[in-house]
C-alpha cells in the first residue's frame, strides 16, 4: 500500500512508519519539525527512516490547506495514519491557538484530503485525555466523554466528532485510537519518563505532582505501533447492532470506530518512579507538588473492543519497557 503518515518524525509516528516499511509498504512521511521540543531528536528519527527503502519525507504543516490538498492530489494514498498534532496538556494552557491550528484546522484538512481522493481508511490519534473528569474505571469507549479538563482533550474529542461527520456524510472509513500514556525508546522529552530519567542522571530533583497520588496506564510504544497497523488493515465498518435510541459513542451506522489502546494496568506514579530508579541503579530526589491544572488523577483502559477487532492488545510489562527506554537513552545521549 501507499500510506501517508503524518507526524512521521514524532515518537509514535517513527515507530509506526518503521513497521509499515518493514512489511513493504510505501510511506510518505509528513512533519513540520516544529520546535515544541528538541528538533534534533526529530531529525535523528527521520535519519533512521530515510535509510529505509520505500520512505519519502515531506516537510509540511497539516494546517497548510493548499499544501495538504496538493499532497493528496499528487500521491493518491491508499491509507492515511494521522498522528501529527500539537501535543501536551499543560502547554495547551499557555498556547491554545497552537492546538486550534494543528488539531482542528489540520484535522479538517486531512478529512478533506481523504474525502476527495478516495482514501480507503483514515486512522487518527485520539487520546485517553478525552475521558477528562470521568471516575468510572476502567475507561471504556462507550462511556460519555463530555467533560474534558484541558483544551488538548477538547480538540481530541472534537476530532472524533469531525471524523464521524465525514464517515456519515461521505462514507469515509475512520478509526480513532485513544492512546494511553505511550512510552519507550525515542520518546518525547516532555513526557514523565524522559524528564525523570534525565533529572535522576543529572542528580537533580524530579517534580512529582499531586504528591505522587496518581495512576497511569503506561503503554509501550511497540505495542501501540502494532495496534495502529493492525487497525489500519481493518477499515472501520458500520455497526449492524447500532441503536440510535441508545447510541454507542464508539460505533455508528456509518463506517466509524473508536478504540482504546492501553496496557490495562494502571500503575501508581511512585511505583513508576521506582521502576526508573531500578533501571538506572540510582535513587531519585523527589519534589512533591500539588496537582497541576489539566491533569487527571488516573487512567485505565478497557481494551476488550480492540482485542475483539484486531486480535491483540498491548502486553509489554512496565519493567521491560522502562529498561528498554533507559538503554536507548544512555546510548543516544552517551551517559
Amino acid at each position: 500500500m501507499k500510506v501517508l503518515v503524518t507526524g512521521a518524525a514524532g515518537f509514535i509516528g517513527m515507530h509506526v512508519t518503521q513497521r509499515l516499511l518493514a512489511r513493504g509498504d510505501e510511506v510518505v512521511g509528513l512533519d513540520n519539525l516544529n520546535d515544541y521540543y528538541d528538533v534534533s531528536l526529530k531529525e535523528s528519527r527521520l535519519e533512521l527512516l530515510q535509510h529505509q527503502p520505500g520512505f519519502r519525507f515531506v516537510r509540511l504543516d497539516v494546517a497548510d490547506r493548499e499544501g495538504i490538498a496538493s499532497l493528496f492530489a499528487q500521491h493518491g494514498f491508499d491509507m492515511v495514519v494521522h498522528l501529527a498534532a500539537q501535543a501536551g496538556v499543560r502547554y495547551s494552557l499557555r498556547n491554545p491557538h497552537a492546538y486550534v491550528d494543528s488539531n482542528l484546522v489540520g484535522f479538517v484538512n486531512m478529512l478533506e484530503g481523504c474525502r476527495h481522493h478516495q482514501v480507503r481508511h483514515l486512522v487518527y490519534a485520539s487520546s485517553s485525555s478525552v475521558y477528562g473528569g470521568n471516575t468510572k474505571m476502567p475507561f471504556a469507549e462507550g462511556d460519555a466523554v463530555d467533560h474534558p479538563v484541558s483544551l488538548y482533550a477538547a480538540t481530541k474529542k472534537a476530532n472524533e466528532l469531525m471524523a464521524h461527520t465525514y464517515s456519515h456524510l461521505y462514507g469515509l472509513p475512520t478509526t480513532g485510537l485513544r492512546f494511553f500514556t505511550v512510552y519507550g525508546p525515542w520518546g518525547r522529552p516532555d513526557m514523565a519518563l524522559f524528564l525523570f530519567t534525565k533529572a535522576i542522571l543529572e542528580q537533580r530533583p524530579i517534580e512529582v505532582y499531586n504528591f505522587g497520588q496518581m495512576q497511569r496506564d503506561f503503554t509501550y510504544v511497540d505495542d501501540v505501533a502494532d495496534g495502529v497497523v493492525r487497525v489500519l488493515d481493518r477499515p472501520a465498518s458500520p455497526d449492524a447492532t447500532f441503536n440510535a435510541a441508545r447510541p454507542n459513542p464508539a460505533t455508528s451506522h456509518a463506517p466509524y470506530r473508536v478504540f482504546n489502546i492501553g496496557n490495562r494496568n494502571p500503575v501508581p506514579l511512585l511505583d513508576f518512579i521506582g521502576c526508573i530508579e531500578q533501571a538506572l541503579g540510582k535513587t531519585a530526589e523527589k519534589r512533591l507538588l500539588p496537582l497541576q491544572d489539566g491533569d487527571v488523577l488516573a487512567t485505565y483502559a478497557d481494551v476488550q473492543a480492540l482485542g475483539d477487532w484486531v486480535g491483540a492488545v498491548p502486553a509489554t510489562p512496565l519493567e521491560q519497557g522502562i529498561a528498554s527506554f533507559v538503554a536507548w537513552y544512555r546510548s543516544y545521549y552517551r551517559v
